[in-house]
């Protein structure tokens, strides 16, 4: 028996989008950035939807935008001293539609790429939406004496990382979170973590921990 066919779009308009979420939501520990494997990760699934008609791509890329989290910079060594960060490379549209930003801090801890950095052509502030920057900190050079004689001072990174996440706030006022989280060898009290902290205070922010 022939099976009646079913129009997508005859669904009211949140289940739709419930649909999109279901589909289109990645595990919470993904962060989209750039990486040699995203169209292994991600173009399978998302491409075929976003490429099945120009309604379909309005709907699905709203909410793929809006529902995961992208990084601010580049870790990946392929693109990791970039210019073009991946926020720089997405069309304004899709900026404006994001929520969620990672900062991810400790690669490039004696030297940062010269591409780390909060100016007009990164995009920042065209992210209208952004609503929660999560901070994680891989390392924190000032909080051992094993990075002596390889760090380029004591406070040279916490220096650079509280610059950073003061450019963010200054490029993204509509950030009302902070979420930090860290690998098992970074404590809430290391020099750096209570630097980022107090700045984030400092700026009206709530701070959580992941």
């Amino acid at each position: 028996k022939k099976r009646a066919t079913f129009r997508f779009f005859d669904l009211p308009t949140e289940l739709r989008l419930r649909v999109y979420e279901l589909l289109l939501t990645l595990p919470e520990s993904y962060v989209v950035d750039l990486d040699p494997q995203n169209y292994r990760r991600l173009a399978p699934i998302f491409l075929s939807l976003f490429l099945t008609s120009h309604r379909v791509h309005e709907e699905a890329s709203a909410v793929f935008f809006r529902t995961n989290t992208f990084r601010l910079f580049p870790t990946h060594g392929r693109f990791f001293h970039t210019k073009r960060p991946l926020l720089s490379r997405l069309p304004t549209t899709h900026r404006g539609q994001l929520t969620t930003c990672e900062l991810r801090l400790g690669p490039g801890w004696t030297k940062p790429p010269r591409g780390w950095v909060v100016n007009d052509a990164l995009g920042l502030q065209e992210v209208k939406k952004l609503r929660r920057l999560n901070v994680f900190v891989e390392c924190d050079p000032a909080s051992h004496d094993v990075f002596r004689g390889f760090r380029p001072s004591e406070t040279f990174y916490t220096d650079f990382c509280v610059g950073l996440i003061r450019d963010v706030f200054a490029a993204a006022p509509s950030i009302v979170e902070i979420e930090f989280d860290g690998y098992p060898s970074v404590h809430k009290d290391s020099p750096l973590m209570v630097a980022l902290k107090c700045e984030a205070k400092a700026k009206g922010k709530r701070v959580t921990w992941g």
